[in-house]
């Protein structure tokens, strides 16, 4: 979309609107507010928050978010959150192939699934994975989540996010995060397939960089957040909501999206994951996978992270006398993987990980390079190498995922990921 503008930088104070004037001078909710809006505060913390973590926006719409019919509960037996009655899952590695892109008309929460979720949205701890595969653009439908902010990452097809407070644009290599409590709608004029975090915990922030220093990782430049767009439309408009785990409508004979001008720093954003400052070894070993984190949502634990984003993504291996890969490990931290494009180095054989499909080592599971890539890597010749043409990523939490039964569907769940390994040979010599 051409006439889409943004403004740059993470967590910044935004002020922006579609018309002049609409912004008040000094006083958040003045008596009386320009052109007959309404102020209507939105607040992704508590009050008393500390300023530095507090998030809070102003809008100024036509009609304030009270003015709607009752909600009523319906059903939705793909889109679950945590806890639930799930299946309690073995120490086992597991491997899912893509979603299949839909044939007939799908909207964007008719392709939504849920693959697995941990912890307790009551508790405002844990997340979810769920996978979207749809075709058919939400014209006349919106989704707003109360129980969790969604990072939503595109493998296949652009989305045109329209928000409450802007338009977002995204695509393969890119990423966007709305907010709890915001509404919003996904456009394509295409299929569409992807993977979305939903994270029940605290907001996403960027990483702390410790001795890296000043620069690395994602930019805070480099994040966008929409300028004001509104429609002022009288037309039939279904309002979705998830609220405590469950699902809610109403219709409205107008569109939601009517708000003029807004400004604070609670907002949905974008960004880029080319623009990732990777930082590596360039003598021996390679850091832990931790510096590949873009986005984390700490937990009461300082250093423990309730979600990590984290993205394997092309760059430079230039270590000596090193096994350059990812080791073989078992983490404390769960973590489910997926590939947006290429292939992921620490797996070369029989293609079974593959863009759009992802796979889960849970707490303490085993887990590393499968045993064609171990070979090539063990006997390979140490020259500098550029890793071209990949971009996998990880979500990774403290706590054990639970599994959905949509994720056990024979076809989808592979049933031969462990054959992966089973080539490993047994080179000790006493």
């Amino acid at each position: 979309m051409k006439d889409m503008k943004f403004f740059s930088g993470f967590g910044n104070h935004v002020a922006t609107e579609c018309l002049p004037g609409v912004l008040p001078e000094g006083r958040n909710s003045p008596q009386k507010v320009s052109k007959g809006l309404y102020a209507e505060l939105l607040s992704g913390t508590s009050f008393t928050t500390p300023r530095a973590l507090n998030k809070r926006s102003w809008l100024y719409r036509i009609r304030p978010s009270i003015v709607h019919p009752a909600f009523q509960e319906i059903r939705s037996s793909a889109v679950l959150t945590a806890p639930f009655e799930g299946i309690a899952l073995s120490p086992n590695p597991l491997r899912w192939n893509p979603l299949e892109l839909p044939m007939q008309p799908t909207l964007f929460l008719q392709g939504l699934h849920t693959l697995i979720a941990t912890g307790n949205w009551m508790r405002q701890e844990g997340m979810a994975v769920h996978l979207y595969a749809f075709n058919q653009s939400m014209n006349h439908q919106c989704f707003c989540n109360f129980d969790g902010e969604m990072l939503i990452l595109p493998e296949k097809g652009k989305l045109e996010i329209r928000t409450e407070m802007g338009r977002l644009q995204v695509g393969q290599l890119e990423m966007a995060v709305i907010p709890k409590g915001i509404k919003f709608q996904i456009l394509t004029n295409e299929p569409a397939r992807g993977y979305i975090a939903e994270n029940y915990g605290a907001p996403l922030q960027l990483p702390e960089l410790g001795p890296i220093g000043s620069n690395g990782l994602a930019n805070a430049r480099d994040f966008l957040a929409p300028h004001a767009w509104y429609e002022d439309l009288a037309k039939p408009f279904e309002v979705i909501t998830k609220a405590q785990g469950k699902f809610w409508r109403t219709e409205l004979d107008r569109s939601p999206f009517d708000v003029v001008g807004w400004h604070g720093n609670y907002y949905p954003y974008q960004y880029d994951l080319r623009k990732f400052n990777v930082i590596g070894s360039i003598s021996f070993d390679h850091p832990d996978p931790s510096i590949y984190t873009v986005l984390t949502s700490p937990s009461s634990d300082p250093g423990v992270a309730n979600l990590d984003f984290v993205i394997f993504a092309p760059r430079w291996l230039v270590q000596e006398n090193t096994f350059r890969p990812p080791w073989f490990h078992r983490n404390i931290m769960s973590e489910y993987m997926g590939l947006i494009q290429g292939q992921y180095d620490a797996k070369i054989k029989g293609g079974g990980f593959v863009p759009g499909g992802g796979s889960l080592h849970n707490s303490f599971g085993g887990h590393g390079p499968d045993a064609a890539a171990f070979e090539r890597a063990s006997e390979m010749e140490l020259q500098p190498q550029k890793l071209n043409d990949t971009m996998s990523f990880m979500f990774e939490t403290r706590y054990p995922f639970q599994m959905s039964s949509f994720a056990t569907r024979k076809g989808f769940l592979q049933d031969d990921y462990l054959d992966c390994w089973k080539d490993l040979k047994v080179k000790f010599k006493a």
